[in-house]
Formats: structure tokens, C-alpha cells, sequence
């Protein structure tokens, strides 16, 4: 019988693993709905309020508590909320004393928080991958994200801890694992000898070698050291997946966003990556319609997908986030800033059906995950339900696609 907390978990990486850490501090929790929000959107918000309201009238008599990043950055919306019994800010959430009898609000400020998840898991309820946290918080401004406010200024996981995690999700039958952080390009500024994101995965692969598969999840571009461009070219458990952080092809856009990149920076690298690493894949965050964006600016940014061969894409229409130095800027009409999303998006769906009808006839060695759906190494779904273990690695023969999804049987 199920016993525990529900937790409804919004967003990133980051956020499915801290929702696992609640799930373990608040097991006592039987009648209690726990919303792991998120802020990167005001939509975001937005559905994070409906959710909750929903829940509520589902059930009258559950406990309600509300964290994450929306709660963190916008306490006094959610506290003012009849639906919500508790309101923990980000650094609360991952401490179990939180879940016992306390204030109604506890949420402190995040900019002082120096402490990370520590507390080690065992696996993910649902899910065949498993993340692993390297890093917290950012200490970049870009002028339209509100995260550096949730989750604070950028601290690092020491390596060994990194792998005594790993190695426990291992040995409770893992077989990849997703590195995952708010600014993981960061990682190691302030432990001792500043080690990097690239010589962490290195010393992590060498000391846990029973780990076949890591990933890494999205990184920005312009942080990409020597050390983590020669693994991706020389390490093949490092899948061959990127998701770069890029949010606009256009240099002017760049500098309001407040980036430390330009266009000819994002092309330069990820030129690089495929010369270390012919068969990656790359993806990348964009953002449409942001603040004094013109015709010719966003018509860079869609001209950007082909010029870097991007596939995999997370397009957002810009949205305004109080208290940012972008929500001050003079706004794109939100039906423009829709239609350019819809023109971003339609140009990814074009390169992934391109990238996936280039993969029949070939085999892919596949993570086996529910409803009979694996992850081939590039990321591409395919149907894999040929009686296989979820959570295992097969090799398959990539027969042909249906729609967004691959479909392949057993390689002989």
C-alpha cells in the first residue's frame, strides 16, 4: 500500500531529484500533496496555482505544501493562498525538520543558503535514468531570469560526494545517469582546486567503471573548457547529447539578455563539439520574442538552428518575470512573440524528423524506460517494447519512424 507524500514536481533536472530528497524527508507525510515548483515562466506559475487548486478540491482534507522555485521567489503569492497549509522556501525543502510541526511559512534568504542536497538517494520512483546533483544556484544576471533569486548564488557538490551518489544509484540498477545543476559549466569555482565540470565527469567515469552511460544536462556554451571539450571528444560512455544554452541568434538580443556569448561564439563551438565528436547531437533553449526583438533580429535566431545543427530544442515565448531588468524593456506583442515560437518550434520538428529518418537501418544501444519507449545514445525515442527489461541497455535495429518516435526491433 502506498504510504508518503504525493509530490508534484514542475520543471527542471534539478527538481525531479530535490523531489526525490522530499519524498525521503517526508515519508511520515500519508495525507499531504507537496508542489515542487517551478519559476522559470510566469506560465509556470501559473500552472503550479491551478494545480493546487485542482488538488484541493480533490482533496478537501490533505495537507498542502508549496516550495520550489516559484515559492521561493514569490512567497507571498502562494502564503496568500487558502488552497496552501505550508509554504518551505528552496534550502528548506531538503531539510527533514521542515516536514514536522513548524511555521506556516518557512523560507529564508536564499542569496546566504551555502548548503546542498547531501542527503543520499536511492533511486527515482518512475523513471529508468537517474539524476545526480553537481551544482546548485547561478551567479550570472541574465536580465530575464528570475532562478538566480530561487535557488541562490552557485555552489558546487564536492566529487566525492558526486561519487558515493552515483555509485549507490548503480548498485541499485541504474544504468545512466544525468549530471544536473542550474549552472553546472560552473562547477568547482569554489571547492578546492577549482576543479571543472570536465575533470569532475572524467575522475567520476574512472571511479565508478561499472557506470555505463552519463549525460550531461544543459550547459552554457561560452563556459566550455579544454577539459570537458577532450571528454566529449574521447570518452564514449559520455553520451553524444548536448543541450546548449543559447536563447537567441542575434548578437544585440544577446547583449540585453545580458549574455556572455555572440553568435559567432555559439557557431564557433558548437563547430568544435562536432569536429571532436562527428555523430553528437546538439540542442538548445531559445527564446522568441524577447523584449525589442525585430523581424531581422528573430529571423537570426531561426537561422541559427541550421547554421549550429540544432535538433533537439526548448522554445519559449518570452515572459515577463517582475523584477528583472527585461520586464522593463519595450515588450513584443504576445501574439508575436507566440507566432515566432510556433515558427521556432516548426523549424526544430522539421530537423528532428530529419535526424530520425538518417538513423534507419541502423542500430542504437537503447535505455529501456516505461510503456515500452527507450532513449537511443543521441536522445531519440523509439518503441521498444520487445519484451525488455526497463531499465536496461539494448542494442536494436532502427527499422523506421512513427511520427517523433523511432521505431526498431533486436539487432541481430
Amino acid at each position: 500500500m502506498k504510504s508518503g507524500p504525493d509530490i508534484v514536481t514542475f520543471g527542471c533536472r534539478l527538481n525531479a531529484f530535490e523531489s526525490q530528497v522530499i519524498r525521503d524527508h517526508a515519508a511520515s507525510l500519508d495525507n499531504a500533496i507537496i508542489f515542487n515548483t517551478c519559476a522559470v515562466t510566469a506560465e509556470a506559475e501559473r500552472q503550479a496555482r491551478q494545480a493546487i487548486r485542482r488538488a484541493r478540491r480533490a482533496r478537501p482534507d490533505a495537507q498542502i505544501i508549496v516550495t520550489g522555485c516559484a515559492a521561493q521567489a514569490n512567497t507571498a503569492a502562494f502564503a496568500a493562498m487558502p488552497e496552501v497549509d505550508r509554504v518551505l522556501g528552496n534550502s528548506e525543502k531538503l531539510r527533514a525538520d521542515s516536514y514536522k510541526d513548524g511555521a506556516r511559512i518557512q523560507v529564508g534568504d536564499i542569496m546566504q543558503a551555502r548548503e546542498i542536497a547531501g542527503h543520499l538517494i536511492e533511486g527515482f520512483e518512475g523513471r529508468a535514468r537517474a539524476f545526480v546533483q553537481v551544482q546548485q544556484g547561478c551567479d550570472h544576471r541574465c536580465t530575464f531570469c528570475i532562478i538566480p533569486f530561487g535557488r541562490g548564488n552557485s555552489r558546487s557538490v564536492p566529487v566525492g560526494d558526486i561519487v558515493a551518489q552515483t555509485r549507490r544509484l548503480v548498485e541499485n540498477g541504474y544504468r545512466e545517469i544525468v549530471l544536473t545543476g542550474v549552472d553546472i559549466t560552473s562547477y568547482g569555482a569554489n571547492l578546492p582546486g577549482r576543479p571543472g565540470l570536465g575533470q569532475m565527469a572524467r575522475r567520476l567515469l574512472k571511479l565508478v567503471p561499472e557506470l555505463p552511460r552519463l549525460r550531461i544536462s544543459s550547459i552554457d556554451c561560452i563556459e566550455i573548457d579544454a577539459d570537458l571539450m577532450n571528454l566529449i571528444a574521447d570518452e564514449p560512455r559520455l553520451m553524444p547529447h548536448l543541450h546548449l544554452s543559447l536563447q537567441s541568434g542575434d548578437d544585440m538580443i544577446l547583449k540585453r539578455m545580458k549574455r556572455r556569448h555572440g553568435r559567432a561564439d555559439a557557431i564557433a563551438v558548437c563547430r568544435a563539439i562536432r569536429n571532436a565528436r562527428p555523430d553528437i547531437v546538439l540542442g538548445a533553449d531559445l527564446i522568441a520574442g524577447f523584449p525589442t526583438e525585430t523581424d531581422a533580429n528573430f529571423q537570426r535566431s531561426l537561422d541559427l538552428i541550421g547554421e549550429c545543427g540544432l535538433t533537439w530544442l526548448h522554445v519559449f515565448p518570452y515572459s515577463p518575470r517582475p523584477g528583472t531588468p527585461a520586464a522593463r524593456m519595450p515588450a513584443v506583442p504576445k501574439s508575436l512573440r507566440r507566432e515566432r515560437a510556433k515558427r521556432l518550434r516548426d523549424a526544430g520538428a522539421a530537423a528532428v524528423e530529419a535526424f530520425l529518418d538518417a538513423r534507419i537501418g541502423r542500430d542504437a544501444d537503447v535505455l529501456v524506460e516505461s510503456d515500452g519507449i527507450g532513449r537511443t545514445e543521441h536522445y531519440a525515442p523509439i518503441r521498444a517494447d520487445h519484451g525488455l527489461t526497463e531499465g536496461a541497455i539494448a542494442r536494436l535495429r532502427v527499422t523506421g519512424r512513427s511520427g517523433g518516435i523511432l521505431t526498431g526491433r533486436p539487432a541481430a
